[in-house]
Order: structure tokens, then C-alpha cells, then sequence
């Protein structure tokens, strides 16, 4: 939490066979977060692992305090550290892409706000414009990442046909690859003590001695349990 910026006032862990399809914990353990909340005087909620819509809004209702889970918190430290164009790109499209499905999943209960027979309420009017609005991004950014993946692929071709050896530093997140890469290559590549300090690949020469060289590759850390539909926003890295 500390590389997006919050403070970590508590955390409480439950076990159970199945994860609650409505609140996402059961109900004592909310009595006793919701309690936890007031004494602490916590602004909001993480959850360590993807809610859905409508575990979301339930949480919200019942906590009355502002409820992020796994998905949100990852996609807003890619935003902050991406630094390519197709990085960028990449991390806006798995933003909307996760908010579509969430106006997806409040559809139902904004439909109800208000309307008739041959009448459709203000709420789904608005969550109609949203998604069209959404769909349209999405398609613009989906056309200017497959010009970039042309780029890339001839990228990729002339750095294949280069005689030089490439080495790839491969670890998870912050375990220190952009301080290995600094040591042995004596560049100045950021490196700090946060999740995802570098969102784009960086690569350096590395004299070897004795004529030889090679170039070295500081990829972007693993993480565990990464949602599916992040990966895509990992393929800038290769």
C-alpha cells in the first residue's frame, strides 16, 4: 500500500470455505471491521483480492467508507510508473476495461431510479452513455496498440538479427533487478524500495572484457496473483 501512497492502519484476515457472494466476508467479520474503521479512523478499505460489482457496492453500503480491492490498487501504481507510450496505452485500456464490467454489474439497480412503460430511468441513461463512451476508448486505444505492436514486432526482428547476446534480469517485483542492472552496468536506472519502480523495460550495454559485450534487459517484476485481464498490460514489456 505504502508504493500507492496510503498508510496501513490494520489488517484482519478471515477463514472460511467459501467467500461470502454478497459482502465478500461474513457478517461478523464486517461488524468487526466496521468497528475497526470507527476507532481507527480509516478512510477506506483494501481488499487483497478482486471484488465484484456487486461485493463492491455492498461493502460500500455496509461500511460506509470507500472499499478498493486487488485490481484497482495494481492498475492505479501502472499509471503512476508507466512511462512508454505503449505502456500507457496498455494501462488505460485495462482501467476501462475493468470499469466497463463494473457498469456492467450496476446496471440493474441504476434502472430502477426511475422511468415507466416505454420510459428508461436517469440512471441507466447516464450508465448507457458511460459504456458507449467507454466502448469508443476502448476501440481507439485497441487501433493505436496494434500500430505499436507492428513497430514493435520490427523492433523485435532487428534486435534478433543483432550479433550481440541479450540478458534478461527476470524476478519479481522489487527484489532488486534495476539495482543488479545499476551495479553491473553502472547506469542510473530508478530503483526503489516499491512495487513496480519501473514499469518499461530498460536495457544497457555491458562490457564483458576482452571484446566481448553484451546487452542487459531490466524487465518488469512478476506479482503474485495477478487478474487475468492485466496480462495484457504486461506484453509492453518484452
Amino acid at each position: 500500500m505504502a508504493t500507492a501512497g496510503a498508510d496501513t492502519v490494520g489488517k484482519i484476515i478471515q477463514s472460511r470455505e467459501q467467500i461470502h457472494p454478497g459482502t465478500y466476508l461474513g457478517k461478523g467479520k464486517l461488524d468487526e471491521l466496521k468497528d475497526w474503521i470507527d476507532s481507527l479512523e480509516a478512510t477506506g478499505v483494501v481488499c487483497d483480492d478482486e471484488l465484484s460489482p456487486a461485493q463492491m457496492k455492498n461493502l460500500e453500503e455496509v461500511l460506509d467508507t470507500k472499499i478498493l480491492d486487488r485490481t484497482m490498487v495494481i492498475l492505479d501504481i501502472f499509471a503512476a510508473r508507466a512511462r512508454s507510450s505503449e505502456g500507457k496505452l496498455q494501462v488505460e485500456l485495462a482501467q476501462l476495461k475493468y470499469r466497463a464490467v463494473r457498469l456492467t454489474g450496476l446496471g440493474a439497480s441504476l434502472s430502477r431510479l426511475g422511468g415507466g412503460i416505454g420510459t428508461r430511468g436517469p440512471g441507466e441513461k447516464r450508465l448507457e452513455m458511460d459504456r458507449r463512451l467507454i466502448r469508443e476508448r476502448i476501440s481507439v486505444l485497441k487501433r493505436e496498440l496494434e500500430e505499436v505492436k507492428r513497430h514493435r514486432d520490427v523492433t523485435r526482428q532487428k534486435r534478433s538479427a543483432n550479433p550481440i547476446p541479450v540478458i534478461s534480469i527476470v524476478g519479481y517485483t522489487n527484489a532488486g533487478k534495476s539495482t543488479l542492472l545499476n551495479r553491473m552496468s553502472g547506469s542510473q536506472v530508478l530503483a526503489e524500495d516499491k512495487l513496480f519502480a519501473t514499469l518499461d523495460p530498460t536495457t544497457r550495454e555491458l562490457d564483458l572484457g576482452d571484446g566481448e559485450t553484451v546487452l542487459m534487459t531490466d524487465t518488469v517484476g512478476f506479482i503474485r496473483k495477478l487478474p487475468h485481464h492485466l496480462i495484457e498490460a504486461f506484453k509492453s514489456t518484452r
